[in-house]
């Protein structure tokens, strides 16, 4: 799915990593054979036990919810049913256990009410960030798992507002846009990857969590893409320039899951016997994100542990502005979990 979206060249992205294996990882839970099978190949969990798996979820829903000084960070899952269709008890015991899974009935024979009400659970687990995800439902669905992340964070050292001031972003080599560009003055976490044409700047939030910024140089996103991977991020005295935006992305996952090998999952030949008795399929799998970056902090909904301490201040800081396209991540360092990842192409296209 992310070699999927990386190469979307023409938009933005954002999505939760994070999300997504929680919601595939309670749909493998009651799959059973090739289903299952498939299904963590594509997780990358195929030599992991499954009670191993679930274990690891079930502690990451507990990390992320204790609740933290100035951030908000909360995974809610839930499992809609139809009310004329029965779920096995174990399955809906061990949703509850190890994703702390709410269950409530629906009447998808009447679209428009059952979408209302899911999207009710949906915006309420995610501060009315999210309040149109279910739309045009199938009134043959007999059931659909649903798996919320939302995050509010401040920055550790917040931009002035007064210091924000209108500057230009370079979309591509034929298109350039004005934005509000943020700045603050510092100490940072930084990183120039000269062999892969890259900055890497880390900004924290209060209560262990940060934004990673990866800028490529300019006309590098391509190369720097396929080199994704962790950087050795020191502190440095920095003046951060960083633009100041919303985004989001709605996607289907169904090819990305399909290029990925789950195939059987969404025919009438899966076995998800660990849910119901009755045979069924997968019919859709849907993820929605949003961000909204401001000089306050960071509201957001669908690696590297660094101790961030006070450093003497040299003379003059190293200035980094990132003025053109991005990829970023949101990390919580305590579950080392990637929360949220996107790309900006161009920070005025929402």
């Amino acid at each position: 799915f992310l070699n999927t979206c990386l190469h979307n060249k023409d938009t933005n992205i954002f999505f939760s990593p994070l999300s997504i294996s929680m919601a595939l990882s309670m749909l493998a839970m009651g799959a059973k054979g090739d289903t299952h099978s498939q299904l963590y190949k594509a997780l990358g969990f195929s030599e992991l036990p499954p009670e191993k798996v679930n274990e690891g979820f079930e502690h990451i829903f507990h990390m992320l919810g204790h609740r933290r000084d100035n951030m908000e960070l909360n995974a809610n899952s839930a499992v809609a049913v139809d009310d004329s269709f029965k779920v096995l008890d174990k399955y809906l015991e061990d949703t509850k256990h190890f994703y702390e899974s709410e269950a409530f009935t629906v009447d998808f024979s009447k679209p428009d009410i059952a979408a209302e009400e899911i999207n009710k659970f949906i915006a309420e687990k995610t501060n009315n960030t999210i309040t149109d995800m279910v739309k045009d439902l199938n009134p043959s669905t007999l059931m659909m798992l649903i798996n919320c992340i939302y995050f509010k964070g401040e920055w550790a050292s917040r931009f002035d507002k007064e210091e924000t001031k209108k500057d230009n972003f370079l979309v591509n080599e034929n298109k350039k846009v004005k934005v509000d560009m943020m700045q603050n003055t510092g100490t940072f976490g930084f990183y120039e990857d000269k062999e892969n044409f890259t900055t890497v700047v880390r900004l924290p939030y209060k209560g262990n969590t940060s934004m990673i910024i990866v800028m490529p140089d300019e006309g590098k996103m391509n190369e720097v893409e396929n080199e994704v991977r962790r950087h050795h991020i020191s502190l440095c005295y920095l003046s951060i320039h960083l633009p100041k935006f919303s985004t989001s992305g709605s996607y289907s996952l169904l090819d990305p899951l399909k290029a990925m090998g789950v195939e059987e999952a969404f025919t009438s030949k899966a076995d998800f016997s660990g849910i119901a008795e009755a045979s069924m399929h997968v019919a859709e799998v849907k993820h929605k994100a949003i961000l909204k970056v401001d000089e306050e902090g960071t509201e957001a909904a669908g690696v590297t542990t660094v101790e961030f301490v006070r450093s003497i201040v040299p003379p003059q800081p190293k200035e980094v502005k990132i003025n053109r396209p991005f990829l970023l991540f949101i990390a919580d360092h305590i579950t080392r979990s990637v929360l949220f990842m996107g790309k900006i192409l161009d920070p005025t296209a929402d």
